[in-house]
């Protein structure tokens, strides 16, 4: 009978799993820390409060041809939020993220949907980006700039999940 070859990579991927199930544990004793963790406070983004504006107007639309869109959950429990305000900014072909014209806010539904309908973003610095932000008491500031995957894309999708402050 032939002995089985060990070598550096076995012995990789054997200390690798062993690790993981040391991190789960035995039947699973830490599911529910890591249930909780699904509804995880949304982190500022680098680059998220360039060119913001305190307390831009609540808007019903920007223009069209441009759906920014998403849900604002409370952290911890995933609970929809209802009337909180989220700010929306970007270049499109209005101009820059500094017009005016580009900027404006909008209350979340009973289901924490928001939506704004807006002009079409255009690349910024080379890269076609939105800007949101909730910036209110009752919750911590979570600044976003998320970034498109193309230039030509329609929406842009961005969720919150916030923590009280």
């Amino acid at each position: 009978m032939k002995a089985p070859a060990y070598n550096r990579r076995s012995l990789l991927i054997g200390a690798g799993l062993a690790s993981a199930a040391l991190v789960q544990g035995p039947f699973n004793m830490f599911a529910p820390a890591q249930a909780q963790g699904a509804f995880a406070p949304t982190q500022t983004m680098r680059g998220g409060s360039n060119n913001y504006s305190p307390n831009a107007p609540l808007v019903e639309s920007l223009g069209s041809g441009f759906l920014m869109h998403g849900t604002v959950l409370e952290a911890g429990t995933g609970a929809p939020l209802e009337g909180v305000r989220i700010q929306i900014w970007a270049a499109t072909l209005l101009g820059g993220e500094r017009e005016p014209r580009n900027h404006g806010s909008v209350l979340t539904a009973a289901d924490g949907t928001y939506q704004l309908e807006m002009e079409q973003v255009v690349p910024n610095f080379g890269q076609p980006h939105g800007h949101l932000a909730y910036d209110d008491a009752d919750f911590q500031t979570v600044f976003l700039r998320p970034v498109m995957p193309s230039a030509s894309d329609t929406s842009l999708q961005a969720d919150f999940i916030l923590a009280r402050a």
